[in-house]
């Protein structure tokens, strides 16, 4: 054996920039030198075809073995060639066989004469059929720790001298493994890292952009409790509330109180995923998986590992794409996109949605399983109609914003400014009246504010005793007529299956909050 070719198969191996390469380059080089037919790299990793390895039964641990991860040589047939690592012996049991003992010891091994140690070979056949006369392995020991093992198989004769050779050349080859695996981690961590800090920069320019929880409403404390007493937990949580109502907001003071705040908080808007790509989205691809895959990609299951997903508009995910998603919030496992290698994720799921998902599974549109694995807490959000009390507090904190937003001088909220838009109905919730306030601050020139809410905007109309009815605008009347119809048709009742509300298709809580908001009382 050719000790300075095999110094430069070592120097070859470590201008490598991949681990492949790597394994590749030590293989390739030791199956070029005289006599040796076949030349084998095994690594140490988890159990991962325990259920089908041949030597299962052999095998004392099924947590970790070793894995064939790159191999070459030549048959006595010149059109057979040993390169793939996928064959009989792709995996073998730490301690079982000579691989494996060799493996479990950090013992090299050299067996000089096939025919009298053919007791440690796996196939005596196959050894007899190449012309087989001897065999090599070595431990590829970095730091003490043993992280595989390297064997050749040679025709001709191994002597004490060319094992030596071969030991030290294993030292160097598992340094050279060491080194790439340490930069690939690197790579790996440094890329991951440049993904999030821009995922979280476009999430701190959002949240800022709308503000913190302001309010001290008894709706609203009764929600911040409900906070308090889930954040510590590990608990999924279905946060449900109207549009504009601050569920984000609610789901990152969750993650701020619990034990994953120093983890990213990573949002999906499910509704803005083309189905087409929700696995990718979710899950991630490797290079190459589809057409426009140019580049493998991180999906935000493995960017919010250790953390909490936000899964904004969860109603929203196809029923045939929702079996994907109950898969690995059941298990924490999940593949890339044309990957066959699991991985697993520790992740709290936060959902939000404005529709009622019950009712939605029990009519089919809605997987009831998952339903009740991300509802695990459910936690509503009221609107802001039923905290009239917080509207104030919001308007001026929404002023302030939008002056230094702006960089406009403070400007103040009247107080008819504040009974003006407590008045009025807010159909869009908290999102609405930043979008008033910010419009003001913007028409107002650095003047007065001018709030411009129209008699058409403004909810006010409500029933007299004699049940007359003051003009509403047309949206408004048709939504009365219609509550006033369902409440005929269920005669005055409101919850149950024959309810109003089961008539109208919306929550009996939200229909008992449109019925305060347009004056309707509750008569049989």
């Amino acid at each position: 054996m050719d000790f300075e070719i095999l110094q430069i198969v070592v120097l070859d191996a470590g201008r490598q920039r991949s681990l492949d390469g790597v394994l590749q380059t030590i293989v390739t080089g030791l199956a070029a030198q005289k006599d040796l037919a076949l030349a084998r790299i095994w690594l140490i990793a988890p159990g991962d075809i325990c259920d089908e390895c041949r030597l299962r039964e052999e095998c004392p641990d099924q947590r970790q073995c070793l894995h064939l991860a790159a191999s070459d040589g030549a048959s006595l047939d010149s059109e057979v060639r040993w390169s793939g690592t996928d064959g009989k012996f792709r995996r073998f049991p730490l301690g079982t066989r000579k691989v494996g003992h060799i493996g479990a010891t950090d013992e090299p091994m050299l067996i000089a004469d096939a025919a009298s140690g053919e007791k440690w070979l796996a196939d005596p056949e196959w050894a007899r059929r190449e012309g087989i006369a001897a065999f090599a392995g070595h431990p590829l020991v970095v730091n003490d720790e043993t992280i595989g093992v390297l064997g050749v198989f040679s025709r001709g004769r191994i002597e004490e001298r060319d094992s030596l050779w071969l030991w030290m050349f294993a030292d160097h080859a598992a340094a050279t493994i060491a080194n790439i695996r340490a930069y690939e981690e690197i790579d790996r961590l440094r890329s991951q890292l440049h993904v999030e800090n821009a995922y979280l920069r476009e999430e701190v320019k959002d949240a800022l952009a709308f503000g913190e929880i302001i309010g001290k409403s008894p709706a609203l404390k009764k929600t911040l409790q409900q906070v308090e007493l889930v954040a510590p937990t590990d608990a999924n949580v279905l946060i449900h509330g109207e549009s504009g109502t601050g569920k984000e907001l609610i789901a990152r003071s969750i993650h701020e109180r619990s034990r994953r705040r120093n983890r990213p908080m990573i949002k999906v808007n499910c509704a803005s995923i083309p189905r087409e790509l929700f696995e990718s989205e979710f899950f991630g691809h490797v290079k190459g998986a589809f057409t426009g895959a140019l580049k493998t990609r991180v999906g935000r299951f493995q960017l919010a590992d250790g953390g909490t997903l936000f899964l904004d508009e969860i109603g929203e995910i196809p029923l045939e794409l929702q079996s994907k998603l109950l898969r690995v919030l059941q298990g924490g496992e999940f593949e890339r996109v044309g990957d066959d290698t699991s991985r697993k994720v520790d992740v709290r799921v936060i959902s939000a949605t404005n529709k009622d998902l019950l009712q939605d599974a029990g009519e089919g549109r809605f997987r009831q399983d998952l339903y009740y694995r991300l509802s695990v807490f459910p936690l509503e959000v009221p609107p802001l109609r039923e905290r009239p009390e917080d509207i104030g507090p919001l308007a001026i904190h929404f002023t302030r914003l939008s002056c230094n937003k702006m960089g406009l001088p403070p400007l103040k909220l009247t107080h008819d400014h504040i009974t003006e838009l407590t008045e009025y109905d807010w159909p869009g919730n908290v999102r609405e009246l930043q979008h008033v306030i910010e419009r003001a601050v913007i028409m107002s020139r650095g003047e007065s504010l001018t709030l411009g809410l129209t008699r058409k905007q403004k909810a006010k109309a409500a029933p007299r005793d004699d049940g007359a009815v003051i003009p509403l605008p047309d949206i408004k009347r048709r939504e009365r007529e219609s509550i006033l119809a369902a409440l005929k048709e269920s005669n005055g009742k409101i919850y149950g299956p024959s309810g109003a509300a089961s008539l109208l298709g919306v929550k009996p809580t939200t229909l008992a909050s449109k019925m305060k908001s347009l004056g309707i009382e509750r008569r049989r």
